[in-house]
């Protein structure tokens, strides 16, 4: 009977670590995400947006100084996040067509060429600059316009060091005037999307808007703070091996009180006429991040559905979000969506709101590309006199904004992503039509 009970008990526990086994597989990022698709999207992008990025741009030649430890913004997306020694990184359209070389240190040119990312890298012996190499390629190509990463106004562009860019000129000597920013190249590559990362960008809006309907139905009034929706949502993002979307201090901002703008989550109890507001987004593969937000109601008792002011905010948002999305067409500039809203938000009588209605998203929650705002900024942004083009993505917000009783502002921001298209804009995934009602008992 003893050996009976103790072969029982073996088995009880195999079956018990097998399914610990198994729940471990089903959350490990590997086996849900798949394999990073990252280097052969990288290579695609280089190969088919690159070259008519330069032609937008007006620039004969592009070129990306990379080193250790404080590379530049870009040299993941060029292939150049590993670089010991300084390396210098070509791009360049001619009669025969577009071109990528790299004069890369001889220690890490023969692991850069077996990326298979650019057309030749060439070698260079140690005591030799990788700049003066690539310099001399310029003068030989008698290049006109030659574009490097020092930008006024797109930190992503900025990234050639002012060491850098003295050796650049000196060795440019006379023709330095030539050296123009990388502002626009930056801005037309990063800007558009290709279709697999519109894809990987709604399964990860997807996951973000699931999460939080799902954080909603763990809410207890009068128990319940904003801070434990954070932690549910953080745990969520341990357990499925992502990242956050962006500060993780500030992510996400859970607030069932005023407003607080972009901030952390509090412990303020959860209380029955509270409208909860979640702004959450998540990275996945360490790339592509996704920015939704998803709107809840707490209902006093007696209650079952929001009260009329309540439901009517809700709807003036979300009609905003709407009339956003159907202004997002190729050729249409930020600043008109922006406008679009803001033309509704008067009518529906909202107070004001210092936030654009939209960004772009992608590699960064605040990505490059328009900035859907400005109508009624006291300064615009350049980015938003930037027309939309197919492929590029937002995260965007319908508006409504109230005072209440003391005073203190409360706004709902119904908040989608959405890719443009060839005739018009499409929300990455279904959007929040209703709000959502949590019961006080």
């Amino acid at each position: 009977m003893k050996k009976i009970l103790v072969v029982f008990y073996l088995l009880l526990l195999f079956l018990g670590c097998h399914q610990e086994k198994i729940a471990e597989e089903e959350i490990n990022p590997i086996t849900y995400w798949g394999k990073n698709p990252w280097p052969e999207i990288r290579k695609k992008r280089i190969q088919t947006l690159l070259p008519n990025a330069l032609k937008e741009a007006n620039v004969d030649c592009w070129v990306v100084i990379c080193r250790e430890n404080n590379n530049d913004p870009l040299a993941d997306h060029i292939g150049g996040e590993n670089a010991g020694g300084t390396a210098a990184f070509l791009f360049f359209n001619d009669e025969k067509g577009f071109h990528s070389i790299v004069f890369s240190p001889s220690g890490e040119a023969t692991a850069l060429d077996e990326l298979d990312i650019h057309d030749k890298v060439i070698p260079v012996k140690r005591g030799v600059s990788s700049i003066l190499k690539a310099v001399d390629f310029i003068k030989e190509k008698k290049f006109e316009k030659i574009a490097v990463n020092s930008s006024d106004s797109n930190s992503t562009a900025d990234g050639l060091s002012f060491t850098q860019r003295l050796a650049i000129e000196n060795l440019m000597g006379e023709d330095k005037k030539k050296l123009v920013s990388a502002t626009e190249l930056v801005y037309n590559w990063l800007s558009i999307k290709l279709p697999e990362e519109v894809e990987i960008l709604r399964k990860a809006a997807q996951l973000t808007a699931d999460w939080q309907i799902e954080a909603y139905k763990k809410v207890i009034p009068g128990k319940s703070t904003d801070a434990d929706i954070a932690k549910f949502l953080k745990q969520k993002i341990a357990e499925y091996g992502v990242k956050d979307g962006w500060a993780t201090d500030q992510n996400p901002n859970v607030n069932s009180g005023p407003d607080r703008g972009h901030s952390h989550a509090t412990n303020k109890v959860i209380m029955p006429g509270d409208v909860i507001q979640i702004d959450f987004g998540i990275k996945v593969y360490n790339r592509w991040v996704s920015d939704i937000q998803r709107f809840a109601y707490v209902l006093k008792e007696g209650e079952t559905k929001a009260p009329k002011d309540i439901q009517f905010y809700w709807e003036s948002g979300k009609s905003g979000n709407r009339i956003a999305l159907q202004s997002m067409k190729p050729g249409v500039k930020g600043i008109d969506v922006d406008k679009a809203q803001r033309v509704l938000m008067q009518k529906n009588k909202s107070e004001y709101v210092m936030w654009s209605t939209g960004h772009p998203v992608g590699y960064v929650a605040h990505d490059v590309g328009p900035n859907l705002g400005g109508s009624q900024a006291t300064h615009v942004r350049p980015a938003s006199q930037k027309e939309l083009k197919e492929g590029m993505t937002f995260a965007f917000d319908g508006f409504h904004s109230w005072k209440s009783k003391d005073g203190t502002l409360k706004t709902i921001s119904v908040e989608e992503m959405a890719v443009v298209t060839k005739s018009g804009a499409r929300y990455l995934i279904e959007p929040q039509e209703e709000l959502i009602l949590i019961k006080s008992n």
